[in-house]
C-alpha cells in the first residue's frame, strides 16, 4: 500500500537535512531517504576529511614561517597521525549520530534508494531488496547532490583512478600522485597529498589553476605548490593505462607521466540518472532547473536544492538554498503568501553574484561575489582596489615572511563592494565580513565607520578605504 506524508526528501546529506527540518518546523511530516550515509558528501567525502587532510600541512608551514617556533619542529607530516584525525572528524563512516539528530527533529528516517514513479510519487528500495512507496501531500524534493565526473579517455576507467572520494577516504600516502584538473578539489588535494609526502603532478588543460578566480590568488597558489616540488603541466590526458602497480599517463604532447595513483578531479555531474526523472517530464542525468523558491521550472511538486540545481557548487550555498526552500513549501502547504522579492525568506537571492567560497590551499583563498573579470562581464563600473597583505601590521604577527594579496571590487554606480578576494595564511576567517558587506549593500563611506581591531590582518579593510578615498575630500 501506498503511505502518504507531507514532504519526501530525497537525499540526507547536509541540503537534505535542512530541507527536512525546516519544512517540519513549519508544520509538516517529512521523510527523508538516504541510501548511504545520512549526513551525505561533505560529512565523509568532501568538505570534513579534505579539510583534516589539509590542517596538518598547514598548521606545519605556519610554525616554520615564526621564530621560536621553527626551531621546535624537527620532523615532517605524520601521516597516521593526520588519517587518525580525518577518521575521528568523519566518525570512520558511523552516521548514528547524524540519525539520532534526524529522528531527534522529528523527522522519519529511511534507508534505501528512492525512484519518481509519478506525480508526488516516490518508490524505495531497501538495503534488504524489499519495496515500498510513499506519496508527498505537498512536495518531493531532490536533494541527491553531484558526483565526481570521469570523462570518457581511452584507459582511464581500467586504471581503476581515484576521484575526490578515494581521496579524501585513503589509508595510505601514494608515493606518486598524478593529478588530472586544475580546479578547487585538484588544488587542494595537490596541497594535502605533497604535504603528506606524495611526489605530487598536476596535469591541467590550458596550465591555468582555478579558473573562475582572481589570477593573483591562482598564482600565489601556483607558486607556492611548485616550491612545495609538486610540478604542473600545461597539458591535456589522452590515455592511461597500468602495470605493475604503476599508472602511465600519454598526454597530447606525447608526454608521458607514470605514477602510483592518478585523481581525476574535472568536474562534477548531477546525482539524477536514475532518479526516476522522466516520470516528471524531465531528462534523465540532467542538472535541475530551478526558480528563486528552488521549486523545478514546470513541476509543480518537485524541487531541486543543492547541487543537483547547478547553482553553486557548494555545500554551505546548498544549505542556504535549502532553508529557502523549506519554509516555502511550507508557506505553500499552509496557503501563504510567499516572500519572494530579493533577500526574502522564501528566496535564495545571494546564491548568484555574493556566493562566498574559501579555497584550503596554502595559501588560503578567500572570495565573495564577483572578481574584476566576472565584473567587466557582467557590465558593471568598478573600481578596483589591490593591497599588499604583508604591509599590515596584523600580517607581521602571523608570518614573518607573510606573502598574500588581497582585492576589492566596488560599483562605482552605488558606491558598495560587490568583490572580494584575499589570498594568504589565515584569511579564511576574514571572508565573513566581506560577505556581510556585499550582501547588506554597506555604503563605502559607512564602512570607515566599521573600525578594524589592529593588529590584525582586518586592518586591511581601512587600506582600501584609504585607497578609494575619504568621502569629502
Amino acid at each position: 500500500m501506498t503511505r502518504e506524508v507531507d514532504v519526501i526528501v530525497i537525499g540526507a546529506g547536509a541540503v537534505g537535512e535542512n530541507v527536512a527540518d525546516y519544512a517540519h518546523q513549519g508544520g509538516l511530516s517529512v521523510a527523508l531517504i538516504e541510501e548511504e550515509l545520512v549526513g551525505g558528501e561533505c560529512s565523509y567525502w568532501a568538505c570534513m576529511p579534505s579539510k583534516a587532510l589539509l590542517r596538518a600541512g598547514a598548521v606545519l608551514a605556519s610554525a616554520r614561517q615564526v621564530d621560536g617556533a621553527k626551531q621546535a619542529v624537527t620532523g615532517a607530516v605524520d601521516p597516521a597521525g593526520v588519517f587518525r584525525r580525518r577518521d575521528a572528524l568523519t566518525h570512520r563512516f558511523d552516521d548514528s549520530s547524524q540519525v539520532e539528530w534526524a529522528e531527534g527533529a522529528g523527522l522519519e528516517v529511511i534507508r534505501g534508494h528512492a525512484r519518481i514513479t509519478g506525480e508526488r510519487t516516490v518508490a524505495i528500495t531497501a538495503p534488504d531488496g524489499s519495496t515500498a512507496e510513499l506519496r508527498a501531500r505537498q512536495a518531493v524534493v531532490a536533494a541527491t547532490g553531484s558526483a565526481a565526473l570521469l570523462p570518457d579517455i581511452p584507459g582511464l576507467a581500467d586504471i581503476a583512478p581515484w576521484t575526490s572520494r578515494e581521496a579524501t577516504s585513503a589509508e595510505q600516502v601514494p608515493e606518486s600522485l598524478a593529478v588530472i584538473g586544475g580546479g578547487v578539489v585538484a588544488a587542494e588535494m595537490a596541497t594535502a597529498y605533497s604535504s603528506l609526502g606524495s611526489r605530487v603532478t598536476m596535469i591541467v588543460r590550458g596550465g591555468a589553476l582555478l579558473r573562475g578566480m582572481e589570477p593573483f590568488a591562482a598564482d600565489l597558489v601556483r607558486s607556492a605548490l611548485e616550491e612545495r616540488g609538486v610540478t604542473i603541466l600545461d597539458d591535456e590526458l589522452a590515455s592511461a593505462s597500468r602495470a605493475g602497480g604503476r599508472a602511465t599517463l600519454s598526454l597530447t604532447s606525447g608526454a608521458t607521466v607514470v605514477a602510483e595513483q592518478v585523481l581525476v578531479a574535472i568536474g562534477r555531474t548531477p546525482r539524477t540518472g536514475d532518479l526516476g526523472l522522466e516520470h516528471a517530464g524531465l531528462t534523465p542525468g540532467d542538472w535541475l532547473e530551478v526558480d528563486d523558491t528552488l521549486r523545478v521550472r514546470g513541476v509543480d511538486w518537485l524541487y531541486g536544492v543543492g547541487d543537483v540545481n547547478h547553482r553553486a557548487l557548494l555545500t554551505h550555498q546548498g544549505k542556504y538554498q535549502a532553508r529557502a526552500a523549506g519554509d516555502a513549501i511550507a508557506a505553500r502547504a499552509a496557503g501563504r503568501p510567499l516572500d519572494t522579492v530579493p533577500f526574502g525568506v522564501h528566496v535564495a537571492t545571494a546564491d548568484h553574484e555574493m556566493v562566498p567560497q574559501v579555497t584550503f590551499t596554502n595559501p588560503e583563498i578567500a572570495s565573495v561575489g564577483f572578481t574584476e573579470a566576472s565584473a567587466r562581464k557582467a557590465g558593471r563600473r568598478i573600481r578596483v582596489l589591490d593591497y599588499d597583505l604583508s604591509g599590515v601590521a596584523g600580517a607581521s604577527t602571523v608570518s614573518d615572511d607573510y606573502v598574500g594579496r588581497a582585492r576589492a571590487i566596488v560599483d562605482e554606480d552605488r558606491g558598495v563592494l560587490i568583490g572580494a578576494t584575499f589570498c594568504g595564511p589565515e584569511v579564511g576567517e576574514m571572508l565573513q565580513s566581506a560577505t556581510i558587506a556585499i550582501v547588506g549593500e554597506v555604503p563605502l563611506h559607512r564602512l570607515w565607520h566599521a573600525v578594524p581591531a589592529y593588529p590584525t590582518l582586518s586592518e586591511v579593510w581601512l587600506r582600501f578605504l584609504e585607497a578609494y578615498g575619504r568621502p569629502g575630500r
